[in-house]
């Protein structure tokens, strides 16, 4: 290699080192984060009755903004519909997608993102009106179907009325919002979408105890945030953000306990809080960034409980998303 080809690949070096900082930097002198949510998903991502956004997926902005401003509010939340939320975590017109959004393949390695983790692991199912006296979603043959468009729902519902040789006619609308409303007004028979996203659709509906799921779930959904890919270090915090709810869910660690637990003798926990080791330099933050993210949020199970879990009112059960030590998936890396 010449002198020429090594200053091409130094400056690429300098270029690239410099990108991959840009998203933190920004935010930092910005004074804010700008997540993308869902326009309003109860759970997940929607503004109360006072406009304060609350929600799964907002709750991971939270936690970010505290991270590093040792602030969870300074965050500005940018509704997005599904046709619009990649293009907006692309364009740089927001930091983060925090939006019950399915990791792909494709997403993953064509359209320039990367999936950060799975905050909430899913299905796809079918909800129906009692009325239409349907138990099983083969028995659908020639149903009209509500699905919302730019999601993998579609593609799913496809898959499998071709592989159970089914035939339905597909009832496409823009909005989530949209589907209940053509399932209330008859357009279709059967509304689908994940799991997590009919039982907060059901919530809507003027009757809800007259909608029930069918048993079937017909794909993984694995959902979760992700970030623009080629910038490491704001990967790496959005990760990790998530990585320290869970952590801190496994070892007890609650918004109302996390002061008492400091200066401690359990080394797990003393790294955690930052008091052994400064684990926060490598990704641009404080040492006591996992601290001030569950001093703030809380951790995960606290976050599912007051949002999507019993303690709310879509009521559902941790299922898939219980921690591992409980029979669940989620499951997070040490911080060490």
């Amino acid at each position: 290699m010449g002198k020429p080809a090594l200053l091409v690949a130094a400056t690429l070096a300098v270029g690239l080192s410099q990108a991959q900082a840009a998203t933190l930097d920004t935010v930092k002198e910005r004074g804010e984060l700008k997540c993308g949510v869902n326009s309003g998903l109860a759970g997940f991502s929607s503004p109360d009755d006072k406009g304060v956004w609350r929600g799964l997926d907002v709750d991971l902005c939270r936690g970010v903004s505290a991270a590093i401003f040792n602030d969870p509010d300074k965050v500005q939340y940018i509704p997005l519909n599904a046709k619009e939320r990649l293009t907006a975590l692309q364009s740089g017109e927001i930091d983060v997608l925090s939006r019950n959004t399915t990791w792909t393949s494709s997403r993953d390695t064509e359209l320039g993102v990367n999936f950060t983790g799975v905050n909430y692991y899913d299905g796809q199912g079918f909800l129906i009106n009692k009325s239409l006296g349907v138990a099983s979603a083969k028995d659908l043959d020639g149903a009209a179907i509500c699905i919302q468009s730019g999601t993998t729902t579609e593609l799913n519902v496809a898959d499998y009325f071709r592989k159970n040789d089914i035939n339905y006619t597909a009832v496409v609308f823009d909005t989530s919002d949209q589907t209940v409303q053509g399932l209330e007004a008859g357009r279709c028979d059967v509304l689908t979408s994940d799991l997590s996203q009919l039982y907060a659709l059901r919530t809507k509906m003027s009757n809800p105890d007259g909608a029930v799921a069918l048993p079937e779930v017909i794909s993984k959904e694995p959902l979760g945030p992700s970030v623009r890919q080629g910038d490491d270090q704001w990967f790496n915090v959005v990760k990790w953000t998530h990585f320290a709810m869970v952590n801190a869910e496994e070892m007890g660690i609650t918004k109302a306990n996390i002061d008492s637990m400091k200066g401690g003798n359990n080394p797990d926990m003393r790294r955690f809080l930052g008091e052994d080791a400064d684990f926060g330099k490598g990704m641009g933050l404080p040492a006591d960034w996992a601290y001030r993210i569950i001093k703030h949020v809380g951790n995960y199970g606290e976050i599912f409980e007051t949002n999507v879990g019993q303690s709310s009112p879509l009521k559902i059960d941790r299922g898939l998303n219980a921690l591992w030590t409980e029979g669940g998936l989620q499951y997070a890396p040490p911080v060490r």
